[in-house]
């Protein structure tokens, strides 16, 4: 998650640098991976803690200026003259190809100037028409007989955005002459948002914490909406068909809204938190979103009313049909599971629910009235519908985790009133709520007996009390200890035992993870008891260790089609059945491996080319089905392969020998006689992966212990392999 330092300043008060923020935040659990400066200059003295990227704008010549004139070009169509005021005693004509300046070419003295971003000569900015981030310096130039030597810059020439198909405009309010770091300098901290701290994945989110972690007051938006539009009432409805899928569902009315550009400010900090603005009714849905953490979505509402037949809508959430489709926002039809939620209406599916909208009734050019749905889902099904679909979203993303039903009323208020300040939209009196499942969020008892004996650190009920009210729980100090209710955006604390182990969490973070002392546990340890089976294990990987070999550890998913590898092609598979995954993350991961053989050969194929001599074994399971059993069996085994030379080259042998049939009988005699294993002798045996007359298995008495051999030349076919044989053992 991308949070502007100047976005987190409205809620809470930052008094620290840079680089203390982001300690601060990766102390309490929010790792930061990247700290990315806009114009600010860098940190002074060494920084190894945390990656640091951007570029620092230097003051006397990176400066805010304003555009009173627009001029053709003398010699060229697409290039215009810019006469423009710097700040400087002397006016500056300024030449550029900016494309959203042609509409003022030729209009003579503009009655409203432009304040613009302006590099002076000698500037370093980013080159906006090189693939990448280039870093150029601004010389003179003559450009179709006009002297050029400064420029107004883009977005991706001033490492705002990759935008630079036109000019970069500032706000009315913005002074000619100064210093364009104090205008837009910032700072974007890259968080990454752990599953269940999701309360986070939102400006304010990461506000609360800081203001927790230092002791400063939270500063939240207004959630009052001027409401005087015709009511609500009567002109939508909800209709909730399984409230455990969807326990709850707003809906907000905006009539008469202006389509257009969104303010200024707002498109700036859209662009820095990652999401490209689009128009003031979409960027207001997600702004809120990644303010609050509430997902919303606005319907065009008089398409409703047309799918409807001229009545008010009824807005119905529900599951998938049998062969039911959407199309998506993004253009694709999508076949839907039967599991998949929907918002929908009389006529059929508007949206896959919490994820993603339908086309037909997004909002346009020619929206007037909007419809906006502010709602709450179970969060298991929606990570199912997003990994079914393979859609992400940042919708999805905060959904599929958890996002509080009472967020859902703040949200919709949020963007109501900001529809109304930036569309000029009328909002209708009233909101709709269907709320059928209310979450009761839970209260726990702590005593200070507890954090001592988990935590070992010595606190009071009311110091308990304070460190739990910084992060907004409501405490209550009792005989016996604290009673702390949860608040209403955290869906990750529960009860009983459960409730107290998080609430030792959130007593660690707030305390200081580095102020707790290190001491000896005060409890006997638990008696412990051999697992021969991890023994034995171990012993096998130091004995092949010490023999010279190299362990490799590789997936246990895998396919059928990269196992049948080792079998000569058009050979059907003796063993065919597999464990299926239901929901594989990849088509290459669709089931559990029969074989480690044929993992330490993908292994040894890619790195074939890179070694002269390959020794690797792998210990671990392999999952056959068994009938009738849910659960496979689950066997060890060992798999062992060698390739290239016996040993390095030398001033006396330059050209050494290759490993052979006899390297990995010698390997494999001396793994069992190191493990005290009587009674081993070899035979001549078959296997369909190895080479016909090349291939004995080794036995203990009559008990067969593996198999081993040269890889058979058809199946060798099936690998991109380096000269030489290849020896293989399972």
């Amino acid at each position: 998650m991308k949070a502007p330092l100047s976005w987190l300043k409205d809620y809470v008060d930052i008094n620290l640098s840079t680089v203390e923020l982001a300690r601060v935040l990766t102390q309490i659990g929010l790792e930061v991976d990247e700290i990315h400066l806009i114009g600010l200059p860098a940190p002074e003295g060494e920084n190894r803690e945390f990656k640091i990227t951007g570029l620092s704008w230097d003051p006397d010549k990176i400066v805010v200026a304003e555009i009173s004139e627009v001029m053709p070009h003398p010699n060229a169509d697409r290039l215009t003259l810019c006469r423009l005021n710097d700040g400087s005693p002397e006016e500056q004509i300024v030449l550029t190809g900016a494309p959203n300046l042609y509409p003022y070419k030729g209009q003579g003295v503009l009655p409203k100037t432009l304040k613009v971003a302006y590099a002076r000569e000698g500037a370093r900015i980013y080159d906006g028409h090189a693939e990448g981030l280039v870093l150029t310096t601004l010389k003179r130039a003559k450009i179709r007989g006009v002297d050029s030597y400064s420029m107004v810059c883009s977005e991706k020439e001033l490492g705002i955005s990759d935008e630079h198909e036109g000019i970069l405009f500032l706000e009315d309010d913005a002074v000619p002459g100064t210093p364009l770091s104090e205008v837009l300098g910032d700072a974007v901290y890259e968080i990454s948002i752990l599953p269940n701290m999701i309360r986070n994945a939102s400006i304010l989110g990461v506000a609360r914490e800081i203001a927790a972690a230092t002791n400063q007051t939270l500063h939240y938006p207004s959630t009052q909406v001027e409401m005087k539009g015709v009511p609500i009432a009567g002109q939508a409805s909800i209709e909730i068909r399984n409230p455990d899928l969807n326990p709850r569902f707003m809906l907000g009315l905006v009539r008469n809204v202006q389509i257009g550009p969104s303010p200024l400010k707002v498109q700036n900090r859209l662009r820095l938190a990652g999401m490209r603005p689009i128009n003031n009714v979409v960027d207001v849905t997600n702004y809120v979103m990644l303010e609050l953490g509430q997902p919303l979505h606005a319907f065009d509402y008089d398409m409703l009313v047309q799918r409807a037949g001229g009545v008010a809508p009824t807005i119905i959430t529900r599951t998938a049909e049998s062969g039911e489709k959407l199309t998506t926002l993004d253009g694709v039809d999508r076949a839907l599971d039967p599991f998949t939620v929907l918002v929908c209406d009389t006529a059929g599916a508007l949206s896959i629910a919490g994820v993603m909208g339908g086309s037909e009734t997004e909002v346009s050019a020619s929206t007037r009235n909007v419809l906006i749905e502010s709602a709450s889902w179970n969060f298991i099904n929606i990570r199912k519908t997003v990994s079914a679909q393979k859609l992400n979203s940042e919708a999805g993303y905060r959904n599929s985790r958890g996002v509080h039903p009472a967020l859902a009323e703040t949200g919709v208020k949020l963007c109501l009133e900001r529809l109304r300040l930036w569309a000029n939209g009328d909002v209708a009196q009233g909101l709709v709520d269907d709320y059928p499942q209310p979450v009761t969020d839970p209260a726990v008892l702590i005593r200070p007996s507890d954090v001592k004996r988990l935590l070992d650190i010595d606190l009071s009920s009311q110091e308990i009390a304070a460190l739990l009210c910084r992060l907004e729980f409501r405490c209550t100090v009792e005989a016996d200890g604290v009673l702390a209710h949860v608040p209403p955006h955290r869906l990750d604390i529960g009860e009983g035992v459960i409730g107290k182990a998080d609430l030792m969490e959130e007593i660690a973070r707030l305390y200081g993870y580095d102020n707790i002392p290190e001491t000896r546990p005060s409890e006997p340890l638990p008696r412990m008891h051999r697992n021969r089976l991890v023994e034995g294990e171990e012993r096998i990987r130091d004995i092949l260790t010490s023999l010279g070999m190299q362990e490799v550890m590789t997936y246990r998913l895998t396919s059928p089609e990269r196992e049948n590898r080792l079998l000569p092609k058009g050979t059907p598979d003796p063993q065919a059945e597999y464990v299926r995954i239901q929901n594989p993350i990849a088509p290459e991961r669709s089931v559990m491996r029969r074989s480690l053989l044929a993992s330490v050969m993908e292994v040894l194929e890619r790195n074939t080319r890179l070694n002269s001599h390959l020794a690797l074994f792998e210990i671990g399971p392999v999952f056959l089905p068994r009938e009738d059993q849910q659960l496979p069996d689950e066997a060890q085994r060992l798999a062992v392969t060698l390739s290239g030379l016996r040993y390095p080259a030398s001033w006396d042998t330059p050209n050494p020998p290759r490993m052979d049939f006899y390297d990995m009988k010698g390997l494999l005699e001396s793994l069992v006689d190191a493990l005290h294993i009587s009674d081993v002798h070899v035979e001549r045996a078959e296997h369909p992966s190895m080479h016909p007359g090349r291939c004995a298995r080794i036995l203990a008495g009559e008990r067969e212990l593996g198999v081993f051999g040269e890889i058979h030349p058809p199946v060798r076919e099936n690998y991109d392999l380096s000269e030489g044989p290849v020896l293989l053992a399972d």
